[in-house]
């Protein structure tokens, strides 16, 4: 069983910066993505970036490419999202999830192709 926990956020003034977290256990196949996305009140879950698995491949969706980074500490079974610039309307839970197995050759942020999710974390964006 896959399982994620997510970690690092909490309230920051606009124009500052968050590192989240994701640490990832029970994912032994190699061929997966992992993608971050977040929900709003009131709004469906939106994906915000992906990563491969076995390319390292990664894709952002347009509206918050400019200010996120997605990354991975194989090693220490984490995936991160730096996101700075932080805007009010950035304001949600962020989660994490993976589609496993999964072979393709870039990724996608398709929250609906994603099998297992985390709890998330709650960033709210205020001054």
């Amino acid at each position: 069983q896959v399982q994620f926990v997510e970690s690092g956020g909490g309230l920051v003034q606009p124009g500052g910066s968050l590192r989240l977290s994701c640490v990832v256990s029970g994912l032994t196949e190699d061929y997966h993505q992992i993608g971050w996305f977040r929900q709003a009140p009131g709004k469906e879950r939106e994906g915000l970036s992906c990563i491969t698995g076995h390319t390292g491949l990664t894709n952002y969706a347009d509206s918050i490419k400019d200010r996120v980074f997605i990354s991975r500490d194989s090693a220490k079974n984490m995936v991160y999202l730096q996101m700075n610039s932080l805007k009010p309307e950035d304001t949600a839970i962020y989660y994490c999830a993976v589609e496993v197995p999964f072979y393709g050759a870039g990724c996608y942020i398709d929250p609906k192709r994603y099998d297992y999710w985390g709890q998330g974390t709650q960033v709210t964006v205020s001054s």
